[in-house]
């Protein structure tokens, strides 16, 4: 049986799908439901790199010029990106990176490419998103 308690208001990023509170780097982050950043102010690297290791993922430049640019086209049009946009975006944006729906799920461990990449960039789900 866990000695976790459902009151605790400090989370593990490891728990963030249920947590609403994570601590990253001194400083207290709150996250939705799932586990995304309520406020995308909170974002820095070292959160994104917290948010990273739940995907077993360890960011690298060509990552932070990623996220970089979500972030950009989150500013640009206040919302966050769907895949079909993200890809798009990114490739006129970082010509040089080569960017497909295929590299962002090797670079990001994942199938949910829009969901976790902006999960990492700090932003809310795409409403489309699952």
């Amino acid at each position: 049986m866990s000695n976790h308690s459902n009151a605790s208001t400090n989370a593990s990023i490891n728990t963030a799908t249920t947590a609403t509170n994570a601590t990253f780097a001194q400083v207290d982050c709150a996250l939705d439901s799932d586990g995304h950043l309520c406020n995308h102010n909170d974002w820095s690297p070292v959160v994104a790199q917290q948010l990273a290791d739940t995907l077993e993922v360890t960011l690298t430049d060509k990552h932070h010029r990623i996220l970089a640019q979500v972030r950009q086209f989150f500013t640009e049009f206040n919302h966050p990106p769907a895949t079909r946009p993200l890809i798009k975006y990114l490739m006129q944006t970082l010509p040089e990176d080569d960017i497909s729906n295929q590299e962002l799920q090797r670079l990001f461990n994942t199938g949910l490419v829009a969901r976790h990449v902006n999960r990492i960039a700090g932003l809310p789900k795409p409403p489309n998103c699952l």
